[in-house]
């Protein structure tokens, strides 16, 4: 009897071992700040041969997009697997993240996976729990490694050198769950290193953005964020050689994307087809049929939380998260077709509440949009706000940068156009065709002959956010400006009182001298109150 029960214990013992090894690694790898540059998208100016590789023994989507372009509401998506309206104070940026919402790093910690984090997380924001003790939504920091970076403007984070450290001290028995999240190429650039550094040229840039002047110092600003992005896919390739080294590449859930699009100018922080399309390659080996596939399936960040939740086994009804809008992509994955997968996938919504400080009052720009059959249709609910933030408190949703000076520059000179497309109000609604317009210059909303595309596309989307519980559908949209910001709060307040705030990220160039109207002339200076 002794033998017998020992033997079913050994048996029992090996069996849970076997069923822990089964479950993949988990691993995500984004990008701060950077659009579809990828050398496997075909960009004739960024070469990422880590990106491709990924995408070459694996999936690259042509379709993938945050809900919302700015840092903290996108990877509150990707780790909630909701979109940001859903979030509550999560929708906005630079915000306390609601204690209510569990993260999918925390759940597979919760079931035996050791997790961890290097570089930038969910960030900017406070995470605490509801007692207001500090919480770690993606696990503990992995960041003592550090190198001499490149340039001025590219982190000390030897992103590659924590990931070593973090493998070496994982337990070798259960599986891992890790995200690398690069700095780069997040502003600011150290100025011409993409030609004195990178050995770039002007003309490797084919296909300009049509919104911004085409002159040497907004090309040279495109080179200096490709050198960026080389310089983090680098650490992508030391990344992949670890696992393999290691012997886990094969049982390694590998995710490749960024946050949003890149940091200029009707990109960054807005909702156009530059602003939410976003790179990603996924690998799996173990559960991959083939390799090398395109997918043209619509997918969201909202996508990512139940796919990982599904290949650990993790029933996401039990697991504390709250209802998914996403599905997972492990089905995807396993296909061996490329294309269109699911008929179902055929839009995505993208939308936003408040991003950075600077409007009276503090609020926000609301937007939401809908992307199906390379269309994309947009409403602006606040049409009477600055877009892009008020003029005379510096454009503050627009990260300072040569390209948004030249803009401006150009506006104070008497050329208004790059500044209207940039910076001007807005219209209720647009519409673009991306077949024939993927910049988004041609706006179709008033075009008769659009006018069922648009109304259908209006439709579809306001009935799925009201499935979503959208509080902008229901007449609360206001609640989502109540959240309060971590810092920079009553910013236009206190500048218009003279107190001088800090605002880092933009140039003080940026900020306008004069009150300006929808179409940038200027009405009258800027008066402040310098008692104070």
């Amino acid at each position: 009897m002794k033998f017998f029960l020992l033997s079913v214990f050994i048996s029992f013992s090996v069996f849970l071992h076997s069923q822990e090894n089964s479950r993949p690694n988990i691993l995500v790898i984004i990008f701060d700040d950077a659009g579809l540059d990828m050398s496997a998208y075909g960009s004739t100016y960024v070469n990422t041969p880590g990106f491709d590789a990924i995408a070459k023994n694996g999936v690259l989507f042509n379709r993938a997009y945050t809900p919302n372009a700015k840092c903290a509401p996108s990877r509150a998506s990707l780790m909630t697997g909701r979109n940001s309206w859903q979030l509550d104070a999560a929708a906005n940026h630079v915000i306390y993240f609601p204690p209510k919402f569990k993260t999918y790093q925390e759940v597979l910690q919760e079931n035996g996976y050791t997790i961890g984090f290097t570089g930038k997380g969910y960030a900017p924001a406070i995470t605490l729990t509801a007692d207001g003790k500090e919480r770690e939504v993606l696990g503990p920091a992995y960041n003592t490694e550090i190198l001499e970076p490149l340039t001025s403007g590219i982190s000390s984070n030897d992103y590659s050198a924590n990931f070593d450290n973090f493998l070496q001290r994982a337990p070798k028995d259960a599986p891992w769950s890790f995200w690398v999240g690069s700095l780069e190429p997040h502003r600011g650039y150290e100025y011409g290193s993409g030609k004195r550094i990178g050995g770039k040229t002007e003309d490797m840039i084919k296909d300009f953005p049509p919104y911004w002047p085409d002159n040497e110092v907004t090309r040279t600003d495109l080179l200096d964020y490709a050198l960026e992005i080389e310089n983090f896919d680098e650490h992508i390739v030391k990344i992949m050689n670890s696992l393999e080294r290691s012997g886990q590449l094969n049982n390694t859930l590998v995710v490749v994307t960024s946050d949003h699009g890149m940091p200029f100018p009707r990109v960054k922080g807005d909702q156009y087809e530059n602003a939410n399309h976003v790179p990603m390659a996924i690998q799996w080996p173990k559960a991959m049929n083939k390799k090398n596939r395109k997918v043209e399936d619509y997918i969201s960040f909202i996508d990512l939380a139940p796919t990982f939740l599904e290949a650990a086994g993790i029933d996401w009804q039990t697991s504390g998260m709250h209802p998914p809008a996403g599905k997972s992509l492990l089905n995807i994955l396993g296909s061996s077709k490329s294309g269109q997968i699911d008929d179902w996938r055929n839009f995505v919504l993208v939308g936003k509440e408040r991003h950075d400080t600077g409007r009276p009052r503090d609020v926000g720009y609301p937007i939401r949009g809908i992307h199906k059959n390379n269309m994309l249709y947009i409403k602006n609910y606040e049409i009477d706000r600055w877009p892009k933030g008020n003029p005379e408190t510096g454009y503050l949703n627009t990260d300072g940068s040569p390209t948004k000076t030249e803009i401006l520059k150009l506006r104070r000179n008497g050329n208004s156009r790059y500044w209207r497309l940039n910076f001007g109000k807005r219209v209720e609604e647009e519409l673009y065709d991306l077949n024939d317009d993927p910049f988004c210059m041609n706006n179709l909303a008033s075009d008769l002959s659009y006018a069922d595309e648009k109304s259908d596309l209006r439709f579809e989307m306001e009935m799925k956010l009201k499935e979503q519980d959208d509080l902008r559908m229901q007449g609360y949209g206001h609640l989502y400006e109540q959240a309060p910001f971590v810092n920079g709060r009553d910013f236009y307040h206190d500048f218009m009182a003279g107190k001088q705030p800090k605002a880092g990220w933009v140039n003080d160039s940026d900020f306008e001298p004069f009150v300006l109207d929808g179409d940038g002339n200027e009405l009258e200076p800027v008066k402040i109150n310098l008692k104070n």
